[in-house]
């Protein structure tokens, strides 16, 4: 039986714009690349989640491997038949005790098998990772404030103020910036249809004057036959 309605408790306060964007943008990174990967991934943010015995808990971000991606009101384990599989909450400010000591605690006890924190307010990611058997996590050690996440398959690491996925060396664009590309790429086709489509008139315009000209020397030639010779 899952938990009533949701107490005042267990209710977070509305952390604005840079938290909202933060999350959102991660979210519509990672839902396009697994889509593109034709792997069978669920990622949602601040989906209510159910572990058997467990209070209920919001991740801002949170990856499932090996099921759907039909949409859900909540993630209940006992249903689903497994838990999560990666975690990322984002921290904008106020007391960090939550994000960086209690789930760090709690989503390892829970079995998560990364979880990975990203505190936009000073441009700084930690990452964790559970190993086999273990039931603490041991913190990912950056190369060059890259982390690597084995569970996404993913490498992951803070630019400007951007949260930013890699696989490989190539970049996972935002929704926004897939956007904005494929605009590009659109407005750049447009422009060779329109290049071609002149070079096309261009080309008809200089053939169409050839063949007057052609057509005038033929009738021109064609008078001077038929005009009786001068004596």
């Amino acid at each position: 039986m899952l938990p009533g309605e949701v107490t005042d408790a267990e209710m977070s306060p509305p952390e604005g714009d840079r938290h909202f964007r933060a999350k959102t943008r991660a979210l519509g990174a990672l839902r396009g690349y697994f889509a593109r990967q034709r792997r069978r991934v669920y990622v949602a943010a601040e989906l209510p989640v159910y572990y058997p015995n467990e209070p209920r808990f919001a991740p801002d971000l949170l990856v499932a491997f090996d099921v759907g991606d039909e949409e859900r009101d909540r993630w209940v384990v006992s249903k689903e038949g497994k838990g999560l599989d990666w975690v990322l909450e984002v921290h904008v400010g106020g007391d960090r005790k939550k994000d960086a000591e209690l789930n760090v605690a709690r989503y390892a006890r829970l079995g998560i098998p990364e979880y990975f924190l990203y505190d936009r307010a000073k441009g700084r990611l930690s990452a964790y990772r559970l190993a086999a058997g273990a039931t603490a996590y041991a913190p990912i050690v950056p190369q060059h404030g890259v982390y690597p996440s084995a569970v996404l398959g993913l490498d992951v690491q803070v630019e400007k103020d951007r949260l930013r996925f890699f696989a490989g060396t190539a970049l996972l664009l935002e929704s926004e910036e897939l956007i904005a590309r494929l605009e590009e790429m659109l407005d750049e086709v447009q422009l060779r249809v329109e290049q071609e489509t002149k070079r096309r008139e261009e080309e008809t315009a200089r053939r169409e004057s050839v063949e007057a000209e052609n057509a005038q020397l033929r009738e021109e030639l064609a008078r001077l036959r038929k005009s009786p010779p001068q004596t």
